[in-house]
Parts: structure tokens; sequence; C-alpha cells
């Protein structure tokens, strides 16, 4: 099984001291369960669902040959939702049509996506939980497993310290772990 990870810096990992993220705790787990996952951890910090759109076939098709079962998982929204030069780095819509682009490519592959979790910033939340929604929605509109992040840790407090400690967007090494444990622990995660 090989599994294209793509996404932003909450992909990447960004702020864990372990270096793992939510997506190595994933990977190392389904070894220690025997299943072998080659992984690519394909986040870029300060991407937004129209960059992760315009690298998604660049990034997945050489990784994923035809022989081998591969598989895309899809993550971003935070980015889209940051507040910069008095506006939204992305129009909603936008977000929305360039997440429906991804999955009509994606289609092609087992795909699932998880959406964006909460900041340590209310307002900020407010943007990223209606962006989750729609997500969801649309998720569901093509049949795609959506994970929701936003609705399990907007007021998981042990998940905010987490994010506190870190730099109010990207959690410390207990927040990943949290955040692996929601998306690992979703009925349609692939291994459990």
């Amino acid at each position: 099984m090989r599994i294209c990870f793509v996404g932003d810096s909450l992909v990447n990992g960004t702020g864990d001291e372990s270096v793992l993220g939510w997506v190595g705790r994933l990977c190392r787990d389904a070894h220690g369960q025997g299943v072998p996952v080659t992984s690519y951890n394909l986040g870029v910090r300060r991407d937004t669902s129209r960059d992760l759109w315009r690298r998604l076939e660049a990034e997945c098709t050489p990784r994923l040959p035809a022989e081998c079962d591969g598989r895309i998982v899809l993550s971003c929204g935070v980015n889209d939702t940051t507040w910069e030069g008095g506006e939204t780095r992305l129009p909603f819509e936008e977000s929305v049509t360039n997440l429906d682009a991804m999955l009509a490519f994606a289609s092609r592959y087992p795909c699932l996506v998880v959406g964006p979790p909460p900041v340590d910033d209310d307002g900020h939340n407010g943007r990223i939980g209606h962006l989750s929604d729609a997500f969801a929605e649309r998720c569901g509109e093509r049949g795609v497993t959506f994970i929701d992040l936003f609705g399990p840790l907007v007021d998981d407090a042990s998940y905010r310290i987490a994010v506190r400690a870190g730099d109010g967007a990207h959690p410390d090494s207990r927040g990943y772990e949290r955040l692996a444990a929601v998306v690992g622990a979703n009925p349609g995660w692939w291994f459990r």
C-alpha cells in the first residue's frame, strides 16, 4: 500500500518535536499492526487548496503506479481561511471548487479527506468550521470519506493547550498525537 498525504504544514507535522506529525503516527501504527505502508508526506507550509490542486497530479502520479495499492489522503483548509491583507487567503467558494476538482482527479484511487483542525483563534475557527462543513458536504456528494477534525477538537481543552504550546496554529507533539487518534478512530480510516 502506498499513500500520498497531500496537504499543508499540519500534514507535514510542523511544530512536532518528535517529527512524526499525525501522518507519521498513523503509518507507524499501521506497521505495528502488520500493514506495510509506504507513505509520502506531501505537506507544504502555507499551501492552500489552490496550491494542492496545482500540484496534485504531478505529485501523486509517479508515486502511485497502476500496479500498486495506491491511495490519496487530502487535507487542507486552515491556510485558505487565514485572514491576510483584509481578506481570507482564498474565497470560500474557490476552496470548495478546488476540493471538488481534487476529488475528481483522486477518484481513480481510494481517497479520503481529513478536514482542517481548529487553531487558537476563535474568529479563525469560525471560518475553519464553516469550510469544514462545506468540505464534508462535498465529500458526501461524491461518496468520499470525510474525517472531521474540527468538530471533535474545537472544544477539546487539551488540544487547545497543545496548539498554544506551539505557535497558535500548529500543535506540539501532544496535539499531533490527538489528531492521529481522531483520524485513526474514525470508521472510515483504512487501517485501525
